[in-house]
């Protein structure tokens, strides 16, 4: 990895973690459930890293794009938190659907979206 290459990898993370609170807190205002926004913000990166790896692009900026902006805008961690808390809430059969549900869903979008950008190339 470049210098260069680096320096826009930390700075698309920067940019990624600013697009998440602004998506998370547009979201939590409209839908204010707990949990829609990490929903939100987590299916609609991993269509976005579907789309953006059918992409015809230098692998660098994959690099860029899918580790260092969606890797900062989804969050694999806050998702495990809030399973995990309807868990210990007595929530099972919730917490259960929560991680099999966005785990398929997201799968599905990264699929379609990379359907979709191979059909652009």
């Amino acid at each position: 990895m470049t210098p260069v290459v680096f320096v826009t990898l930390v700075a698309a993370g920067a940019l990624g973690a600013v697009a998440r609170a602004w998506v998370g807190a547009a979201v939590r205002s409209r839908w204010p459930r707990r949990g829609l926004a990490t929903l939100a913000v987590n299916l609609s990166g991993a269509f976005a890293l579907g789309l953006w790896s059918a992409s015809p692009l230098p692998e660098a900026w994959l690099a860029v794009m899918g580790t260092g902006f969606l890797g900062a805008f989804t969050t694999f961690s806050t998702w495990m938190v809030e399973v995990a808390a309807a868990g210990r809430a007595g929530r099972r059969v919730a917490a259960a659907a929560e991680a099999v549900g966005t785990l398929a869903l997201g799968v599905a979008l990264a699929a379609l979206g990379f359907a979709l950008g191979r059909g652009w190339g």
